[in-house]
């Protein structure tokens, strides 16, 4: 579909070696490498254009604000958002649902109000409705999987009462790879007259997403995941939601006037943006989308997919292998444990041969219970992997399997 050693050209941490062997990268569930284009965004920027956007007349400032700005338009276009209104630049995926938390928790629920979240949800996305429920008294309700990591949909539905105010589902699992099915879950939840957060981390990068078609309400996602940098990312509100919700952080940007008796506040998306963004890492984020998307989004999808399959059945030839989530739509990621070998044994020998793996319970501590493990080793793929990278992981898990 595409020239993957062309590809692979762009990324110059891949032709590295560690430890005197060829780097095999597969954590690119935790973050992925970054092609020249997004770190040469960054460096022209602070060479050429750098001033502070939106506040000054001169030349420097309407030219980074115009940047900026022009970024918030790609990250519009590459979710299909109505309006750039509905999209606030956030630090990542995890201030994103904080955000939300904070500002939805203050205008929408009160004691004895219920948030849905999944057994299969990242930290990120259950202590922030933890810390609510601290504050305000609300209810966590959890809908539970079965032994593939699939959903339950009808217990799902069951879990909705006139006081359910929010569903927060993950779109793709980061430890299971299922791909979550959020528009049934979202049409479910509007015959509830719920609106919906979908956490985006782990599919903004792998596969297209339109956030109209999806129809959440809000969705958040992290560039440092889609090849963008670190510290940047992204929650898409529906403009009749963030109109309805008060800002998160007082400051620069999102005011409108303060005076010392009360303060009225900037229009969308800028009374969620309160300070200096960071304006260099959206238009590197920016260039990060243009770059996926030029490889073309549906390609990456079908390319991973294939690569993803191709690595389970290569895992599964392995005597006395586990694998963690089998789910008829999963995305490319594999969790696994091998006989006895604990995750961090398997992980860290691995590393001694070049292969870059992520071991623990990948920030997913309730789903490890419901698996009854600790922890797995996780292999997760992205379009710049190969098949022989997989048979090289595959060799090295056969040699530490017989070291054990």
């Amino acid at each position: 579909m595409y020239d993957i050693q062309k590809i692979r050209e762009d990324f110059p941490i891949l032709s590295r070696t560690v430890y005197g062997r060829p780097l095999i990268y597969l954590d690119n569930g935790a973050t992925t490498q970054k092609p020249r284009c997004v770190v040469d965004a960054i460096a022209d920027e602070y060479y050429s254009v750098n001033a502070n956007v939106h506040r000054g007349v001169h030349f420097l400032s309407q030219q980074a604000t115009e940047l900026h700005e022009a970024s918030r338009e790609t990250v519009r276009r590459f979710l299909n958002a109505r309006s750039t209104n509905e999209i606030i630049f956030t630090r990542g995926t995890t201030e994103s649902i904080n955000l939300l938390a904070a500002s939805f928790g203050e205008a929408c629920m009160k004691e004895g109000d219920e948030v849905i979240l999944s057994v299969m949800e990242h930290h990120s996305n259950i202590v922030p409705w933890q810390l609510l429920r601290d504050r305000r008294g609300i209810v966590i309700r959890v809908i539970p999987m079965n032994d593939r990591g699939e959903l339950l949909l009808d217990e799902y539905e069951r879990l909705f009462t006139p006081r359910t105010r929010l569903v927060a589902v993950t779109h793709v699992s980061n430890v299971l790879g299922t791909v979550n099915p959020v528009r049934e879950m979202t049409a479910t939840a509007h015959a509830h007259g719920v609106p919906v957060l979908v956490d985006g981390a782990q599919s903004v990068p792998h596969m297209p997403v339109d956030v109209q078609a999806l129809d959440a309400d809000f969705y958040a996602f992290s560039g440092h995941k889609v090849y963008g940098p670190t510290g940047v990312g992204v929650l898409y509100g529906k403009e009749e939601w963030l109109d309805r919700l008060p800002p998160y952080q007082g400051g620069g940007e999102m005011i409108q006037h303060v005076s010392f008796e009360r303060t009225t506040f900037n229009e969308l998306p800028y009374k969620f943006e309160a300070g200096t963004p960071d304006y260099i890492g959206t238009h590197a984020l920016a260039r990060a989308l243009d770059y996926v998307s030029a490889i073309g989004m549906s390609e990456i999808d079908a390319y991973e997919h294939e690569l993803t399959t191709y690595a389970t059945a290569r895992l599964k030839e392995i005597e006395g292998m586990r694998i963690f989530g089998e789910a008829d739509a999963k995305g490319s990621v594999i969790s696994f444990l091998v006989g006895d070998i604990h995750h961090f044994d398997l992980g860290t020998l691995l590393d001694r041969l070049g292969i870059a793996l992520r071991t623990g319970h990948h920030c997913a501590q309730p789903l490890m219970e419901r698996l009854g493990i600790e922890g797995t080793v996780r292999a997760s793929f992205s379009f710049y992997n190969t098949r022989e990278e997989v048979d090289a992981l595959v060799a090295g898990i056969e040699r530490v399997r017989k070291m054990f």
